[in-house]
């Protein structure tokens, strides 16, 4: 480290790259002129980052729990990034979770000659009365200060940014509720902070020395209640004003249960972002601007900016990138159900994975919608995702991606397709579909759609019995919808990029945007 800031022939050690923040950090960094290296536990979901490629970026593979493992990555850094919050992985044990974890980085850090932690926490009052989300973020600091490698803490409150957990809960409820029933919280004050200026500080305290060591409060320019915040994401959306009823006695229990029927996010993570909702997270001071100076965005500027690229199609990163990614499952042994079913498909093998990788999400499923929808709403009420959370891009696929209440966990280009199950089941499953190409016919293909259930228990066989009969209304409406659409694609191509390209496209004709906002 010297008085200038970061030794910028050292590259920076960036974790949580396949999160929200990580994976619009790294870009920046790059931007700002620094090498990256990003540890991260599954490479293969790096692969819609339109930076994945930049030479200067290198990727290893490990585990940010193994101490040893984490040290060896971390060598030959400057300073290293602490972006990982394990809420989504270990649902209620996440507090202990994340306190073990931050000790090791902590530890790894030391071992490797680091010179400096920079880690994004959460901000709110001081003392006693925090929340449990926010009492684990001040565990971490602590955890992550007690070796010798200074930390550098950034303290926020929400950040809004298309694709953010905080503003797509946000978004939802006031989309969904012209009429809300709410606790008492909706009375606190906050100072959200657009996604664009949070990575501004993050990036910019490698530039000089005066920020090591130091806890800064980051927040936008406006401070308001949540229930004024509500209105301004109602106006901004175009809707009327909603009624917004607060009342003593909706406990956060019952908060993170109505925000999980209502929004994408899980019950387990709803719940301490509820709980935390009760304290004011407000700036203590502006230490932060005076060190990094820069114009802040407004509440309405940043929701406006975030909405304008969610339209667009261009939100960068997701909350939902840092799901974990199911594991095939062990077919041998046990009784594995499966439902198998093919047809033939006048049309090239690149057309039809075309149409096979633009189901789910508002181009549905090729099967009656209805029975999505009830399958949807009864996953909510068991306590899974739902068909609420959609999809990443309308056309394209990549490994990790987000279907509905699916996820990608393979992808071959022109050949497969494999997803697995994220509702909530007695068991585990999974919905594949395989392109074969005859030798010799280029203009007709098989198309495979295979669906495995491995029940789990009395409950998983059961609830087999009870869906079959819907399999073939379902399943053989699905494959017959895929075949009639790669059929009218293939006499009437499209022209644009393939599947896998374009992922990095961008639509630059969303018009204007507000200042300092092109990263929201």
């Amino acid at each position: 480290m010297t008085a200038e800031g970061l030794d910028r022939s050292l590259p920076v050690f960036v974790t949580g790259a396949t999160g929200y923040i990580g994976g619009r950090l790294v870009p920046r960094l790059l931007d700002a002129g620094h090498r990256v290296r990003c540890l991260v536990r599954e490479p293969r979901k790096l692969g819609r980052r339109h930076w994945i490629d930049d030479p200067r970026v290198e990727i290893v593979r490990g585990d940010a729990g193994a101490a040893e493992e984490l040290a060896d990555a971390m060598r030959g850094c400057g300073a290293a990034y602490y972006l990982i919050h394990s809420m989504m992985v270990a649902g209620p044990d996440y507090r202990a979770r994340d306190r073990d974890l931050a000790e090791t980085f902590a530890a790894a850090a030391e071992a490797a000659g680091i010179a400096r932690i920079v880690y994004l926490g959460g901000l709110g009052e001081l003392g006693d009365g925090l929340s449990e989300h926010l009492a684990s973020r001040r565990e971490v600091e602590r955890a992550l200060a007690s070796r010798a490698v200074p930390v550098t803490v950034f303290r926020a409150a929400m950040i809004i940014g298309s694709g953010s957990a905080s503003f797509e809960i946000l978004r939802y409820l006031v989309e969904r509720l012209p009429v809300m029933i709410t606790p008492r919280w909706v009375q606190v004050e906050a100072q959200p902070i657009a996604v664009a200026d949070a990575l501004h500080f993050l990036v910019a305290c490698l530039d000089g020395a005066d920020t090591v060591g130091r806890t800064l409060d980051i927040g936008g320019r406006d401070v308001m209640t949540y229930r004024r915040i509500m209105q301004e994401m109602a106006a901004a959306l175009g809707l009327r004003r909603r009624l917004i009823l607060p009342v003593p006695v909706l406990t956060p229990r019952l908060s993170s249960l109505w925000i999980h029927l209502v929004t994408p996010a899980d019950r387990h993570i709803a719940r301490p972002l509820a709980e935390g909702l009760r304290n004011r997270v407000v700036c203590r001071d502006d230490a932060a601007v005076r060190l990094m100076p820069r114009r802040l965005l407004g509440i309405r500027e940043s929701i406006d900016a975030a909405l304008s690229h969610l339209d667009a199609g261009e939100a960068e990163t997701s909350w939902l990138d840092a799901g974990p990614i199911p594991g095939d499952p062990a077919y041998a042994g046990g009784t594995v159900y499966t439902d198998r079913r093919e047809t033939l498909v006048e049309a090239d093998a690149s057309t039809l994975y075309r149409a096979v990788c633009r189901i789910g999400g508002r181009q549905g499923w090729h099967s009656p919608a209805w029975l999505w929808r009830l399958r949807g709403f009864a996953d909510r009420l068991l306590g899974g995702p739902g068909l609420s959370r959609g999809r990443p891009h309308p056309d394209s696929i990549r490994f990790g991606d987000v279907l509905d209440f699916w996820r990608v966990a393979d992808v071959v280009p022109d050949r497969r397709l494999k997803l697995a199950a994220e509702m909530k089941l007695p068991g585990r499953a999974t919905l594949s579909f395989s392109i074969e190409a005859p030798a010799g016919r280029p203009r007709r293909c098989r198309l495979v759609q295979t669906a495995r259930f491995r029940p789990r228990g009395l409950a998983g066989l059961a609830y087999w019995s009870v869906v079959k009969p819907f399999h073939h209304l379902v399943f053989s409406r699905m494959l017959e919808g895929l075949r009639r659409q790669a059929e009218r694609d293939f006499r009437s191509p499209r022209p644009g990029p393939s599947p896998v390209e374009a992922s990095g496209a961008r639509d630059v004709s969303a018009g204007a945007r507000p200042a300092n906002a092109d990263e929201a």
